[in-house]
């Protein structure tokens, strides 16, 4: 990368750090269960939801416990269930047509990253009717208080139920706009391990890598806090100890509260201090194969960390000792080795492929340059790179 675009980057980013303790960052209150969602809507005066959610958590049954609830409770109930994995603009539009039609003045997403994604994304634009997705892509955009707003994961990994962003497709041009503004953040988050019991083995796992690549890039930032820091650490203590055997038995509810914590935990990390390039090159290749953001990320984050050699060895540090697999007497560089070794033996656990089967050489090109322009002058990474740096990555995981 040329010294002006570095300078702007690392200028542009300093700004932002110092501005954080001023900027309005908020944690979700969080709701133990589901039964206690319909008390905290009427305790904000709301009396007509629209449930985001796709077809296959409804069709499980998972949201039905909640439906009944709200019923029961004489709240009138819209559901939108066309939620996709990579959820589009014509999707939201969808969505928010539902929630004007039915006169709604709150919304619900449930399930993955993909429905609290939608829900965010229907709030951005209930609270900017004038605007499009397209126009509130980026920082800062949104600026309206949007409706009151409860995240419900049915998976331990996005974080989504306590970051400012969400992230929509365009299904035309498969472009990712990625909204991320103080009003997303939901007003509440239900860390309800029963709602994780039958995610299966695979989704569990790509899920849970998300929580800790969200952790490590978070941690390994310019623009991390003590509060960060703490919250990322802890964060891969959780996910070192829970992860396998969450992906081994989905029924040990230990195993999933503790990993619903660490999703939390992470999304709370990184919502202030950010990601890296790790989720910058993830998410052009899930936009444009449509494969899972978070197994792209796993497959991804130990490239990115070796790339950055030396520079991150305090960081790496600390976080193998949080994995169990280092003191704070073992050396740097072993540490820092021993963590590389520790995740890719996790992966190898959790069967996170070291490749991504679909990416073609003929795309990596125009991928690295949506990766440059998401990353930079955004993510505060330890070691700045342009496109064509970053088309290393991409080589590296071509199957």
């Amino acid at each position: 990368m040329n010294i002006f675009k570095q300078f702007y980057c690392r200028a542009f980013q300093f700004g932002f750090k110092i501005a954080i303790p001023m900027l309005p960052y908020r944690n979700p209150f969080v709701l133990h269960s589901v039964t206690q969602v319909p008390g905290y809507l009427k305790k904000n005066g709301c009396s007509s939801v629209l449930l985001v959610t796709d077809r296959s958590i409804r069709g499980f049954g998972i949201t039905k416990h909640l439906e009944d609830l709200l019923r029961k409770e004489n709240i009138r109930l819209t559901v939108y269930d066309g939620v996709t994995p990579n959820p589009t603009v014509s999707e939201v539009e969808e969505a928010r047509g539902l929630y004007l039609a039915h006169k709604c003045n709150a919304l619900i997403g449930f399930g993955g990253g993909s429905s609290m994604d939608t829900a965010k994304a229907v709030g951005a634009l209930i609270a900017r009717p004038d605007a499009t997705l397209s126009d509130l892509g980026g920082i800062l955009r949104v600026w309206k208080q949007t409706p009151l707003t409860i995240a419900i994961p049915t998976t331990a990994g996005t974080g989504s139920e306590t970051t400012v962003a969400a992230i929509v497709q365009d299904q035309d041009t498969k472009h990712k706009y990625a909204l991320m503004d103080f009003p997303l953040i939901p007003d509440a988050a239900v860390l309800d391990p029963e709602n994780t019991r039958t995610v299966p083995p695979a989704i569990t796992a790509g899920t849970g890598a998300d929580v800790i690549v969200h952790a490590v890039e978070a941690y390994i930032g310019n623009s991390t806090t003590k509060l960060t820091r703490r919250e990322a650490l802890r964060a891969v203590r959780l996910s070192f100890k829970y992860l396998r055997r969450a992906y081994r038995n989905g029924n040990d509810m230990k195993a999933r509260r503790g990993m619903a914590r660490a999703s939390y935990l992470a999304g709370a990390a990184f919502t202030v201090s950010y990601v890296g390039y790790a989720h910058a090159v993830s998410h052009s290749l899930s936009g444009r194969y449509n494969v899972p953001h978070g197994e792209t990320c796993g497959i991804l984050l130990p490239y990115v960390l070796r790339s950055y050699g030396k520079k991150i060895n305090p960081q790496l540090h600390a976080l193998a000792i949080a994995a169990g697999v280092a003191s704070k007497y073992t050396a740097e560089d072993e540490a820092a080795r021993k963590f590389l070794d520790a995740l890719d033996k996790l992966w190898k656990d959790i069967g996170i492929p070291s490749k991504v089967k679909e990416l073609k050489e003929v795309d990596i090109e125009a991928l690295a340059r949506q990766a440059d322009k998401e990353g930079n002058p955004v993510y505060p990474v330890p070691r700045l790179m342009n496109a064509k740096e970053l088309e290393k990555f991409y080589r590296a995981v071509l199957p």
